[in-house]
């Protein structure tokens, strides 16, 4: 998984083989190590809520895709246009954080073909 950071917008770019095992299941991470002992990790999980679901803990942050979003998304593919999700930083609030999920589409090109139009 790469990972893109833009002031509030996240972006994630997987491959079709982390694609595949995030639709069995699994869990696609990423993991920087910085000295001093420093962890940044990022993960992906299928969940159950229609909603996107954020969840934080002392090793990183990862979220919860809603897997009728995400089957949406990947009868699509290939495209260029990646799936974007928009999670309330606080209950109510108006600013959000925005999570861009892409599929490398030249992957997903040699994967699936390209789409007939």
């Amino acid at each position: 998984m790469k990972v893109q950071l833009q002031g509030q917008l996240v972006r994630l770019r997987i491959s079709e083989a982390e694609l595949a095992r995030l639709q069995a299941g699994g869990t696609v991470d990423n993991l920087t190590r910085l000295p001093a002992g420093l962890l940044l990790r990022q993960w992906l999980r299928l969940g159950d809520d229609a909603q996107p679901a954020l969840q934080v803990d002392a090793g990183g942050w990862g979220c919860l895709l809603p897997r009728a979003e995400l089957a949406s998304y990947v009868a699509r593919l290939p495209c260029r246009e990646g799936l974007r999700l928009r999670l309330p930083l606080a209950e109510g609030a108006e600013d959000v954080v925005e999570i861009d999920l892409e599929v490398d589409v030249r992957d997903s090109v040699r994967s699936r073909g390209v789409p007939k139009r």
